[in-house]
């Protein structure tokens, strides 16, 4: 059953976020009232309520750092002697300057389909390589042969030289990228300076956040080296992406919420988790992970059970690569945090039992979205030494 939104209310409310975003209020809801209550008074400035806006000083209403001028009747020095500098956008978006955060997109609204594909010609060789760099981006895995069919036609190839800019914090997000081959570093802007909070090895996407919420980019993506990426416009990335990210969310949203490492965070941060997270099943003594092996994912159980084994320390057993198991993570529980965070290979290996869902993040949306966790995680870290005492009888310092 699907929802109609009212007309209107989609760009009323990003109206708002973006004023948020821009001025960051200390109050939220005292800001929402004078927000809303200036744009009613505009509106009845304006008589027929048409959304254009009442005269502001000849300096136009600024909307993501740009003034937008508006003509002036000769009252500026009246005006500019207002007691508050707060000035609404106006309700409609064809009378200022459109940033492209303020596109508004239904994932439910069918109509959308009607839209024409794009398609970038590529040669045989070139698909190759795009399937081949696409093969375990966790986004594609919801999409159906068809729909990811689409989005290999849609996307179009881009070289990259050393410290070249892909995207800027700040910035309009224009497209979504995959990493073909390249070193790229993630920075962030910390009390003006720049700081690098991760890095993409040859693998990888980034760019998907910016899209799914209309926001303005959250890191600076820099190119270490030269490099390859593949690209998919905004466009095409919300009718096809977010449709199939849409119906996951609806999926997995109240399972999520009822993760207790993830109490931690805000609603809307655990939502965004929902939209990179990938879904994986393994069957009945599969092995999930490898005990010495790098790290890449993080996991959560859906359904099923999965024990956590460690090879003993005893010289028989060590001879006969016997392991023993440490634990047991059964719903709603997690684990293959630990190498993430200590940034070690894997401490033990995990192996289903029965058939296992898990809900499967990579180390780079690890990075970028469980930050408030990580001291939870390495809390944690004890708690795992305790056990391989009680098992040992000496322990092994993970942190090493």
């Amino acid at each position: 059953m699907s929802i109609e939104i009212p007309a209107g209310l989609t760009e009323l409310l990003q109206g708002y976020t973006v004023e948020v975003l821009r001025q960051r209020p200390a109050d939220l809801v005292e800001f929402a009232v004078q927000y809303f209550t200036r744009l009613r008074e505009t509106k009845s400035q304006d008589g027929a309520g048409s959304g254009i806006p009442a005269k502001s000083g000849g300096k136009g209403v600024m909307f993501d750092g740009e003034p937008m001028q508006t003509e002036s009747n000769g009252d500026d020095e009246e005006d500019d002697d207002s007691d508050s500098d707060f000035e609404p956008p106006p309700p409609s978006r064809y009378n200022r300057r459109v940033s492209v955060c303020a596109e508004a997109f239904n994932p439910d609204d069918e109509e959308e389909d009607t839209e024409p594909r794009v398609v970038h010609p590529k040669t045989d060789e070139q698909r190759c390589r795009l399937q081949e760099a696409c093969r375990d981006i966790l986004l594609f895995k919801t999409l159906e042969q068809e729909q990811f069919s689409e989005v290999l036609d849609a996307m179009f190839e881009l070289r990259v030289q050393p410290d070249e800019h892909v995207i800027d914090q700040g910035d309009d997000g224009d497209n979504f990228y995959v990493i073909e081959r390249g070193i790229f570093d993630i920075v962030v802007q910390k009390d003006g300076a720049g700081c690098c909070v991760g890095q993409y090895d040859n693998k990888g996407s980034f760019g998907e956040l910016a899209l799914m919420y209309n926001t303005p980019r959250a890191a600076t993506i820099v190119a270490k080296e030269e490099g390859a990426l593949w690209g998919m416009d905004r466009a095409t990335f919300r009718r096809l992406i977010l449709k199939a990210n849409a119906k996951k969310r609806r999926m997995y949203e109240v399972f999520v919420d009822s993760v207790p490492l993830l109490k931690s965070l805000e609603l809307s941060e655990r939502m965004k988790i929902v939209d990179v997270l990938g879904a994986r099943t393994f069957q009945d003594g599969e092995r999930m992970i490898k005990q010495g092996d790098k790290a890449e994912c993080f996991y959560i159980v859906e359904s099923g059970e999965v024990k956590i084994m460690i090879k003993s320390k005893t010289k028989a057993a060590q001879h006969d690569n016997a392991e023993v198991e440490v634990t047991r993570c059964s719903r709603g529980q997690y684990f293959g945090e630990l190498a993430l965070v200590t940034n070690k290979p894997r401490a033990a290996s995990a192996y289903a039992v029965g058939e296992v869902k898990c809900l499967v993040m990579d180390i780079q949306a690890f990075e970028r979205l469980l930050g408030p966790c990580k001291e939870i995680m390495k809390r944690n870290i004890s708690h795992y030494e305790e056990q391989l005492v009680a098992l040992f009888g000496s322990s092994m310092d993970l942190r090493d």
